[in-house]
């Protein structure tokens, strides 16, 4: 459990720090089109420095759900994983849209208790608030670990310099058997959230991608999108593309090679829904394949 809470913490972070700054995550389906039903796709799921390559912690199998053409769940087949790569099968037994991925929401932050800094959003210390463990050093001289509360319930009501930020990341690919379908990407509302004008399983290299991106339902304008191509270990440069969408929410992709982008959006606003944050940071990332044509 406790290496599960911080991949937890470790994605949350990756999410949501500028793409040219921290590890990226990233799902890897072995394919994304399918003529048919009754196949299988594997799917690779990490967090590194380049794409597509494992090289640094692998993605928590437990935070991967998948989802029917008609928003039903579906079931993580065949899950394993190793030190830098989380890897499962999904069955297609379906026609339609597959969305397979993760969503998170989540609050991390800070306040001041009886003169000590504490974090909101990551695994307590000994004894919880007010109780044994804390301090400036454990025995034997060493650091004592960070104090620190699960939820924002549990700070304390003396506590003072609250600062909380509500994040709530997504990370999806979508795999399509036969026909493509769009219930997949019908929007929740909350948060920052992709609508493809360009279906994932049309893409082709010589003509341009457009999607939508919607900030609680509406279209999102002056977000920040970074495309960038894998296989970089073969390249000298990254050839990342940072995009802007328009008043109505839209970012046009050229591909400059056929191949498989990780594209990634991220906005901050003032608008969380978490009682006492004051700041709310949203992510999307989506894995697609651009063939040739």
């Amino acid at each position: 459990m406790r290496r599960l809470s911080m991949l937890i913490a470790t994605v949350s972070l990756t999410c949501l720090a500028p793409p040219a700054l921290a590890h990226r995550m990233w799902l890897l389906p072995s394919t994304t089109t399918l003529a048919d039903t009754g196949q299988w796709v594997t799917v690779d799921a990490a967090i590194s420095n380049d794409l597509f390559y494992p090289d640094h912690v692998a993605f928590p199998l437990a935070q991967v759900k998948v989802w029917t053409p008609e928003g039903t769940p579906a079931e993580v087949q065949n899950g394993a994983t190793g030190r830098y790569r989380t890897t499962f099968d999904v069955k297609i037994d379906r026609p339609g849209t597959w969305k397979i991925g993760s969503e998170m929401n989540a609050v991390m932050g800070s306040f001041t208790l009886n003169g000590e800094t504490w974090r909101v959003g990551r695994r307590r210390g000994p004894g919880g608030p007010g109780g044994p463990g804390g301090g400036a050093s454990g025995q034997s001289g060493a650091p004592a670990p960070v104090r620190s509360v699960a939820t924002v319930e549990e700070i304390p009501a003396n506590a003072t310099d609250v600062k909380l930020t509500e994040s709530i990341s997504r990370n999806f690919t979508f795999v399509t058997a036969g026909a493509p379908t769009t219930a997949a990407f019908a929007p929740t509302g909350k948060g920052l959230e992709f609508q493809p004008i360009s279906h994932p399983s049309s893409l082709v290299a010589d003509e341009p991608g457009q999607f939508r991106f919607l900030i609680d339902g509406k279209p999102a304008a002056g977000i920040k999108v970074m495309v960038v191509p894998g296989s970089k270990k073969f390249r000298a440069a990254e050839q990342a593309q940072e995009l802007t969408t328009g008043a109505d929410g839209v970012v046009r992709v050229t591909w400059p090679i056929a191949g498989t982008y990780w594209i990634s959006a991220t906005a901050t606003d003032a608008h969380p829904s978490i009682p006492r944050a004051t700041e709310r940071r949203m992510s999307y990332t989506t894995t697609v394949e651009v063939p040739a044509p």
